[in-house]
């Protein structure tokens, strides 16, 4: 067998091509649209003597405070809709939503490649931090509807944060919005829960509940709304399963231990998983087929 010879070699390279850019003295370049600058330079570990780990901790938090950041700003967005009547757009952007609950989910395998050893290094540089104190988590749970007005209060060393919650504490959620959009549209809704007091935590309504199981009885004929609750109960199911893996990785990290904030950790994010936003839309499975 003839071996080839080293010049006969095809070179495997990509040329540049003439017409792609390549001096951006004047002009905007990805690191600039980007800010990459200031974005990559926001990783500031505190461990002494440096721990290899923290790294992965910090960026662990800051993406999923990014897409915590895009969530709010398509829920905001899905909830201006519905009360718009403009559901099409609306069901779009929940559909985006979903997508960024998964992200979230499946990031948590991340940081479950820190164990417990490695964990404890960086521990101590936590200080009191704690993702309990995520204002934007917050503004999530509030605008599907789990509303706390002691939590507002948590954030009074960062007036900004306090504000915007404050707005949200007293504006509808999303699920308020949706309900007002059924009633519009001549769907039977109770009117206690049309105008209510917005900072007080949604409770579930036998009435509602009646309206709905007619929707789930001929689903072709309410399609849109159909839709819109199949949507919604996508959004609890992938926040439980938010909720449940962040359990998970706590738990297989720190055990029982107590969190960095004050909380008694496990036991603490266990109760979260009794937490619905929508409860008739749950509660309707128990009618259908019946």
């Amino acid at each position: 067998m003839t071996q080839e010879r080293p010049e006969e070699r095809p070179e495997i390279r990509r040329e540049l091509e003439e017409g792609i850019e390549r001096d951006f003295a004047e002009q905007m370049s990805y690191g600039d649209y980007l800010c990459l600058d200031q974005l990559l330079s926001a990783q500031r570990p505190r461990s002494t003597p440096p721990q290899h780990d923290e790294l992965l901790f910090i960026i662990q938090h800051q993406t999923s405070e990014l897409w915590l950041k895009l969530m709010v700003h398509e829920l905001r967005s899905a909830r201006s809709l519905l009360a718009a009547d403009d559901l099409a757009p609306a069901l779009k952007r929940l559909a985006r939503v979903k997508h960024i609950q998964r992200t979230l989910t499946e990031q948590w395998s991340v940081l479950a490649t820190m164990t417990p050893s490695e964990y404890a290094e960086i521990r101590p540089f936590l200080a009191t931090s704690s993702g309990f104190q995520s204002a934007q988590y917050r503004e999530v749970e509030f605008l599907l509807g789990n509303k706390d007005a002691a939590m507002v209060d948590v954030f009074r060393h960062d007036p900004a944060a306090r504000a915007e919650l404050d707005v949200l504490l007293h504006e509808p959620s999303l699920y308020d919005e949706f309900l007002r959009y059924l009633a519009r549209a001549g769907y039977a809704v109770p009117e206690e829960l049309l105008e209510r007091d917005w900072t007080q935590p949604y409770r579930m309504h036998p009435g509602l509940v009646d309206t709905i199981a007619e929707v789930y009885a001929a689903p072709h004929g309410h399609w849109g709304v159909y839709e819109t609750c199949e949507e919604l109960v996508d959004v609890e199911d992938n926040f439980q399963g938010w909720r449940f893996r962040h359990l998970q990785v706590v738990q297989r990290t720190i055990g029982h231990k107590s969190g960095t904030g004050g909380s008694s950790g496990v036991d603490f994010l266990r109760r979260a998983l009794d937490l619905t936003f929508f409860p008739e839309l749950f509660e309707v499975r128990t009618r259908v087929g019946s």
